[in-house]
C-alpha cells in the first residue's frame, strides 16, 4: 500500500475526541483550539502613538523648524483633550492620539526649548499612527477552529480578553513495547547485559514524541513475547485510551502476537507499507468492555527504532493531530540542493536522514539502516524520495524539517 493511501484510511477514522476542555491561556500553548475566537472588540480600540513624541497638526509644520507650545502630555494609558490649533502634545507610545492632531513627529525629530517644541522635519500625514483596529476588527475570528496554538497566538487571544480558551482534550494513549529481549534502561549495567538483550530506546523517543503532541501517556511498559500477555495489556489500555500505541510484534512470526491479540479483541489491517524505513504497520480497533463500549484505536509500529522513529511522524503524528480537530496535519515540503548521490533506485519511497550544510544544501548521513538511531540524531530533516527514483548531486529534492515534525 502507498502511505498515501495508508494515511488517507488512517485519517478517515481519525474523529475528533469529544468533551472539549477550558483552560487558562496561560496553560494553552500546543492545545489545539475547539472553537472559532471571535473579537468583541477592535484593537487597537484607539488610534495611538507607534513612538515617544509629538502629536500635531500638519498644517502648523509646513516647514522644518516650526515652533508651537506643548500644550499637554499624554502617557500611555491616558486620553488626552482634542490638541488646539497651533500647539503640540507631548506622547508616548501606545497613548491615544488626541483629537484633531493627524501626525506624530518622534522625539528624535523635535527640539524642547523652554515648554515649546521646534520640530525639525516636515510630517506627513497619518505618520508614526497606529490606527484604531488595524491588528483585529470588531467581530473578526482571530484565530480559526483547529488551529495548535503557539505562544503567539495565546498572546492573541489574551489581546482580545481571553483569559481561558476552550481547546480539544488531550487524547489519551496507552503506549507499549513488546519484546523478551527489550530491557529498561537503569535496571541492568551495560556490562551485565544477558545475551540477546537490548534497551529498549523505542519506548522514550515514542513518548517524548506524544508529549509533544499535547497526548496524555499512560505506559503499560514491556509486554513479553506471549499471547495471553498480549491481550491482558491490550483490554488493559483499552479502557483507559484514545489510541493503543505499540513497537514490535506487528509482523506475522510465531513469536509475533499482536496481530492475534487485536483481532481477538476487535479488528486489524496489517499493511505493508511501501515506505523506507518501515513497511510492517497495524491499524485496528479493541473493543473496551463494560457498558459504556466503544473502542479504543490501535496502531502497531515496527521495531527498528528508525522505522519506529519515521512511521510515527508520517503516520502517529497526523492521526494525532486530527483527533484533536486539526484539519491541515501533512508536513510542510521545503525543495532544497541535494550535496549527495543515491546508488540504485529503491522500489519503495524512501525518507533519508539528511542535515544542512552552511551553504544550505543538504548531506546525507552514511549510514541509512533502519536500526541506525544515530541518524535521526544527526539530521534535521528528511528527504522524502519518490520509489524508483535515484538522486545525483545538485538535484532539488523534497525537504522535511524535523524541526516542524517534531513539535
Amino acid at each position: 500500500m502507498s502511505l498515501d493511501d495508508a494515511l488517507a484510511a488512517v485519517l478517515a477514522q481519525a474523529a475528533r475526541v469529544d468533551a472539549p476542555q477550558r483552560v487558562d491561556t496561560f496553560d494553552a500553548d500546543g492545545r489545539v483550539l475547539w472553537a472559532d475566537a471571535v473579537s468583541e472588540l477592535q484593537v487597537p480600540p484607539l488610534d495611538n502613538s507607534a513612538m515617544d513624541g509629538y502629536a500635531v497638526r500638519c498644517a502648523d509644520v509646513p516647514q522644518a523648524g516650526a515652533v508651537l507650545p506643548v500644550s499637554q502630555r499624554i502617557p500611555a494609558g491616558h486620553v488626552g483633550t482634542p490638541l488646539a490649533a497651533g500647539t503640540a502634545a507631548r506622547i508616548f507610545t501606545g497613548a491615544p492620539v488626541p483629537q484633531g492632531a493627524d501626525a506624530i513627529v518622534m522625539q528624535e525629530d523635535a527640539e524642547l526649548v523652554d515648554g515649546q517644541v521646534r520640530i525639525l522635519a516636515v510630517p506627513k500625514p497619518g505618520q508614526w499612527i497606529r490606527r484604531a483596529g488595524e491588528d483585529i476588527a470588531l467581530g473578526s475570528t482571530i484565530l480559526k477552529a483547529g488551529t495548535r496554538l503557539t505562544p503567539a497566538a495565546l498572546g492573541l487571544a489574551a489581546s482580545i480578553g481571553l483569559g481561558q480558551v476552550q481547546v480539544a482534550r488531550k487524547p489519551r494513549v496507552a503506549l507499549f513495547s513488546t519484546g523478551d529481549e527489550l530491557v529498561m534502561p537503569g535496571t541492568v549495567a551495560p556490562g551485565d547485559m544477558p545475551p540477546g538483550s537490548i534497551y529498549n530506546s523505542n519506548r522514550y523517543f515514542l513518548r517524548a514524541l506524544l508529549a509533544r503532541l499535547g497526548c496524555e501517556v499512560h505506559d503499560c511498559g514491556i509486554v513479553p513475547d506471549n499471547r495471553e500477555a498480549t491481550i491482558r495489556v491490550m483490554q488493559e489500555a483499552a479502557q483507559m485510551s484514545d489510541l493503543i500505541l505499540s513497537t514490535a510484534g506487528v509482523s506475522v512470526g510465531e513469536e509475533d502476537h499482536v496481530k492475534p491479540a487485536v483481532e481477538h479483541l476487535g479488528e486489524l489491517n496489517l499493511w505493508k507499507i511501501s515506505m523506507k524505513p518501515g513497511k510492517p504497520f497495524a491499524f485496528g480497533k479493541v473493543r473496551r468492555s463494560g457498558p459504556e463500549g466503544g473502542s479504543a484505536h490501535f496502531m502497531g509500529l515496527p521495531g527498528n527504532p528508525v522505522s519506529s522513529f519515521v512511521t510515527f511522524l508520517m503516520l502517529v503524528r497526523p492521526f494525532i493531530l486530527r483527533l484533536q480537530g486539526v484539519e491541515h496535519v501533512a508536513p510542510r515540503v521545503l525543495h532544497a540542493r541535494a550535496d549527495f548521490d543515491t546508488g540504485k533506485a529503491d522500489a519503495r519511497r524512501e525518507f533519508l536522514r539528511v542535515r544542512q550544510n552552511e551553504e544550505g544544501a543538504l548531506e546525507l548521513f552514511t549510514n541509512q539502516s533502519s536500526g541506525v538511531l544515530t541518524s535521526a540524531v544527526w539530521g534535521d530533516g528528511l528527504v522524502d524520495n519518490p520509489a524508483m527514483t535515484t538522486i545525483a548531486r545538485g538535484d532539488v529534492v523534497r525537504y522535511l524539517p524535523l524541526a516542524e515534525l517534531l513539535q
